[in-house]
């Protein structure tokens, strides 16, 4: 890559035309230069700033922050990307452990999870074939080849409700349509119980870990999903909610529509491009609008995106789609990560992207040692 290519890589990041790959390369030789203190000092980015914003387009991400500024700095003083990835790239303890990880390594998680019916019968969905799986009442439960499950209800027939739940093991996601017709998509290592027909005044469902819902629009049923105390009551709408049992607080993130997100006597209203911030240990739920969409609807749409992140937000979300431990060795440095790569890769190439932040890992059976 000349000098002219790796400006124009830049200029091409800024005006938010990178492909998933080219993304990975600017946002990895970033990191790697934040971490060594290479990017400019504050004065040389303000001043860099300056000169050239009348020259570019309104940024596509992180507006207004230093990450912007930087990477502005660094196309008016021409520095080459091309140079630290090849530094890299010829690390002799960089390939070392890259070296080790791929002689251990992990396949990435993939569309799978069990369905249990209400009769208790477990049906693993990755084996099961296309078309009809089970019937439950007047309710047909369907998988699509695009591996989807489905509800289909017979409204000649008396609905007798039945709880199913879908759950997604470590290394699993999935996608599935309830009956009324809202879909659903199931994180690593979460769970959605449900009705197989909504029949009473309203729709309510209860999730684990992390799942993103578009749910159909009915006035007269309000949607309602529990999870670990909380409910966020809906009508249609699309909305994000993370709360795994080993993250701090619950976060509710809203896309479209209106939610409201409420935990005993403690409630919030969301609009779009806002999140719920939800500690169990707080007498309130906070509202804001300072986080990076993008960063929380990259799993579904099948990539990891780290804004920022500490090493061990960053590990457990490789820990649960890799179906690993992860275990510290020595003093971890308080290092933030920030990148956006394909999650549909084998775990050693993943944490070569992670390696450019400075810190060794390797793959023993399935543990990840971070050191």
């Amino acid at each position: 890559m000349t000098n002219q290519e790796s400006k124009d890589l830049l200029k091409k990041y800024i005006e938010g035309k990178c492909d998933q790959e080219e993304t990975a390369w600017v946002e990895s030789w970033y990191l790697n230069s934040l971490n060594n203190n290479t990017v400019p000092s504050p004065e040389e980015i303000e001043a860099a700033y300056t000169a050239v914003r009348a020259n570019l387009p309104k940024p596509a991400r992180i507006a207004g922050r230093r990450f912007y500024l930087s990477i502005a700095a660094t196309i008016l003083l021409c520095v080459s990307v091309a140079a630290y990835l090849a530094f890299h790239q010829s690390s002799p303890n960089s390939e070392n452990t890259v070296s080790t990880a791929k002689q251990n390594d992990l396949p990435p998680g993939s569309n799978k999870a069990i369905l249990t019916l209400g009769n208790g019968q477990r049906i693993i969905l990755t084996g099961a074939s296309n078309g009809k799986i089970a019937q439950q009442g007047n309710v047909a439960v369907s998988k699509t080849a695009e591996g989807q499950i489905v509800y289909n209800r017979n409204d000649n027939e008396p609905s007798v409700p039945v709880y199913n739940t879908t759950a997604t093991p470590r290394g699993g996601e999935y996608h599935l349509i309830l009956a009324d017709g809202t879909n659903v998509w199931l994180n690593a290592a979460s769970s959605i119980t449900y009705p197989t027909a909504f029949t009473g005044h309203d729709r309510t469902v209860q999730v684990t870990g992390e799942v993103y819902f578009e749910v159909s629009h009915d006035q007269h049923k309000p949607f309602k999903v529990i999870t670990r105390g909380q409910t966020v009551e809906v009508l249609g709408t699309h909305f994000n909610i993370n709360a795994y049992d080993d993250e701090p607080v619950i976060k509710t993130t809203l896309f479209e529509g209106a939610v409201k997100v409420r935990r005993d006597a403690k409630s919030a209203m969301l609009k779009p491009g806002e999140q719920a911030v939800d500690n169990t240990n707080s007498s309130t739920i906070n509202v804001t609008n300072n986080f990076n969409s993008a960063e929380v609807i990259a799993w579904k749409n099948g990539k990891f995106y780290f804004d920022y992140s500490d090493i061990h937000t960053v590990m457990r979300q490789i820990a649960r789609w890799y179906d690993v431990d992860v275990v510290y060795q020595g003093k971890i440095p308080a290092k933030r990560l920030s990148g956006s790569f394909s999650k549909y890769t084998d775990a050693s190439k993943a944490l070569s992207i992670l390696e450019y932040a400075g810190i060794d890992f390797k793959i023993e059976g399935r543990r990840i040692i971070v050191k």
